[in-house]
């Protein structure tokens, strides 16, 4: 057996009352703290990014093509449909899905209130499945096999502004010469909590009104959206898809469009990562301390092995050894606490926040696993590593002054 390990264990185990022991708790408690709450941290920022990310990608998709244009209306200039990206996505690498999208523009009014909108028009394309997390009551459109829809989805917001539930019917003016209006029926309610960029605004409808109301064929929408397969690639697919096109084309990634929404969440990142630092800063402080003390304690054995001819190495180890028994302890007690935590937020949603500030209605945790390995990873070998600082005191140590310490 090694005989610095056999010593270090003998050690640990003969240190069941007193300073020592007092010592080993301190230890394991700051790092199993200090991992605890980077997993914490860490969960809760991959589930805001997670979270906000989802929900503006389930609205807008992941890459946007419109007609190249200078105005700053909310109503595109109409494309044609009809071009490879829309008739053959799979020719493109990492598109999922594409579908075809128009805005208008409008008054919607009820027996007693007005409220201004613009209506997303949508077809049979629109991925219901992604939207599906946002929709809190009734049903998405349904869509004939011929004519329009006469239904619509208006958000939780606009909902409570006009006074209206589902099933109930609402008058829509649209902006337009000469002027025309539609009686259109609520079918269903969402809330995405991105209220200053869509739950302020929008009511989904069918892409087929506005066609209608446009005097557009069939063959022509205000856009494209793009959904990707992955997030990773997707300005390479972003590049892909804008030497494919025309020059009257506009290509645009919605993490553009929206872009304080993800540096907001880049903040949050940062933020987490500084935390981060500052832990694992305060571990190999409190690790170097441990080891001094326990390095005083013991300085007649050390001195006591030098005279027996151990070398310099061996003694030292003694220590890392038992600096490394107390990271084990500290990060299995630390995953459990992280951990359990997260669990309890998960399943029961414990901590709640104001959705209008942070487009939530609680905390959420996304379960990376592994960034959790990742973080037990850093931690055992960065901690692992400063230990070998404070056992160089060991060196300075005389055997003939070490056994005569008191």
């Amino acid at each position: 057996m090694n005989l610095s390990y056999f010593l270090a264990k003998r050690i640990t185990v003969g240190h069941k009352s007193g300073l020592a022991s007092a010592i080993y708790t301190i230890a394991i408690a700051t790092l199993s703290i200090g991992l605890a709450a980077s997993i914490v941290a860490f969960l809760i920022m991959e589930g805001f990014e997670q979270t906000v990310k989802n929900r503006v990608y389930s609205f807008s998709a992941n890459i946007l093509v419109t007609k190249l244009s200078l105005s700053n209306s909310m109503e595109e200039q109409p494309i044609d449909v009809n071009i490879p990206l829309f008739r053959d996505p799979s020719q493109f690498p990492n598109v999922r899905h594409v579908q075809a999208f128009g805005h208008k523009t409008g008054l919607v009014k009820t027996d007693e209130d007005v409220l201004g909108i613009v209506l997303k028009g949508v077809g049979r394309d629109f991925d219901q499945q992604a939207f599906a997390g946002n929709m809190v009551d009734g049903r998405f459109l349904h869509f004939p096999d011929s004519g329009y829809s006469k239904e619509i989805v208006v958000s939780r917001t606009i909902a409570n502004k006009i006074r209206v539930k589902t099933g109930d019917e609402v008058t829509i003016h649209f902006f337009q010469d000469p002027p025309r209006f539609r009686r259109l029926t609520v079918a269903g309610i969402y809330e995405t909590n991105l209220s200053d960029y869509f739950d302020n605004k929008f009511i989904i409808g069918d892409l087929r009104l506005i066609q209608r109301l446009n005097d557009w064929p069939d063959s022509v929408a205000g856009g494209l959206e793009v959904y990707v397969n992955d997030l990773e690639k997707v300005d390479e697919t972003y590049e892909a898809i804008g030497t494919s096109m025309d020059f009257d084309l506009l290509i645009e990634k919605v993490s553009d469009r929206f872009v304080q929404v993800f540096e907001w969440l880049g903040l949050v990142s940062r933020q987490v990562n500084i935390l981060l630092g500052v832990i694992l800063i305060v571990v190999c402080v409190n690790m170097i301390s441990v080891i001094l003390i326990l390095v005083m304690e013991r300085t007649q054995m050390i001195g006591m092995l030098k005279a027996l001819g151990s070398t310099e190495r061996t003694v030292r180890a003694v220590f890392v050894y038992q600096g490394i028994n107390l990271v084990f302890r500290g990060l299995l007690l630390g995953n459990v606490i992280g951990l359990g935590l997260c669990f309890l937020q998960d399943q029961f949603k414990v901590v709640t926040l104001n959705a209008r500030d942070y487009y939530m209605s609680y905390v959420p945790i996304a379960w990376d696993w592994t960034m959790v390995l990742f973080l037990n990873v850093l931690i055992f070998v960065v901690v692992a590593l400063v230990l070998w600082v404070p056992t160089a005191i060991i060196s300075r140590i005389s055997p003939i002054k070490a056994i005569r310490f008191d």
